[in-house]
C-alpha cells in the first residue's frame, strides 16, 4: 500500500445510495497507461457514436468503410488483419454495407481464388463526408488538447500497440 501514498491524490464523487458524494481515490488507476487510454476512448467513442447516427453507421462499419476507402480491394483477410477483426464478424459487416450499397465484392486482379472489396461510389461519398465529421467530433471530444498536443497523443498510442 505505500505505494498508492507516492501518487498523487485523485478523487472521483460517488452519488449512488448510501456513498452519495464520497471521494473515492483513483489514484492508482490514473497512473495507469491503459485506464487512461480506456478512459479516454470510451469518452471519444461515445462522440463519435453520437455523430455516426446521423449516418445509420456503427463505428466498426466506418472504420472498415474507410479502411476500403484507402485501400481499395483489398481481401476479407486484410481487412481483418488491419481492425483487428473476427472472419465470422468481418462477414455480417461486409453483408450490411454490401445491402447499403456502399461496398461491392469484385475477383481479385492478382489472386483469382480472392474476392476484392471494393467501396462503391456513394460509399466513397458517404466516406469522404463522414471521414470530415468524425475529425470534427474528435477535436471537440477532447478540446483542451492543442493540435500539436493531439498529435503527440495518437504517436504515443500508436507506439503501445504498433509492432513496426
Amino acid at each position: 500500500m505505500a505505494h498508492l501514498r507516492t501518487h498523487r491524490t485523485n478523487t472521483a464523487s460517488c452519488a449512488l445510495g448510501s456513498d452519495a458524494g464520497r471521494k473515492i481515490d483513483t489514484s492508482f488507476l490514473r497512473s495507469q497507461v491503459g485506464y487512461n487510454a480506456r478512459r479516454a476512448a470510451l469518452h471519444i467513442i461515445d462522440v463519435v457514436v453520437q455523430r455516426l447516427a446521423a449516418y445509420d453507421l456503427k463505428v466498426v462499419e466506418m472504420s472498415v468503410l474507410s479502411l476500403l476507402a484507402h485501400n481499395s480491394g483489398l481481401t476479407s483477410r486484410h481487412v481483418c488483419a488491419a481492425l483487428n477483426i473476427m472472419p465470422p464478424t468481418l462477414v455480417g459487416l461486409v453483408a450490411r454495407l454490401e445491402r447499403r450499397a456502399l461496398i461491392e465484392r469484385r475477383p481479385h486482379p492478382s489472386d483469382g481464388r480472392a474476392i476484392g472489396l471494393y467501396p462503391t461510389e456513394a460509399g466513397m461519398k458517404l466516406i469522404t463526408e463522414v471521414e470530415g465529421v468524425i475529425e470534427q467530433a474528435e477535436v471537440e471530444a477532447a478540446p483542451l488538447l492543442s493540435t500539436a498536443e493531439r498529435r503527440t497523443l495518437i504517436a504515443l498510442l500508436q507506439k503501445v500497440y504498433d509492432k513496426d
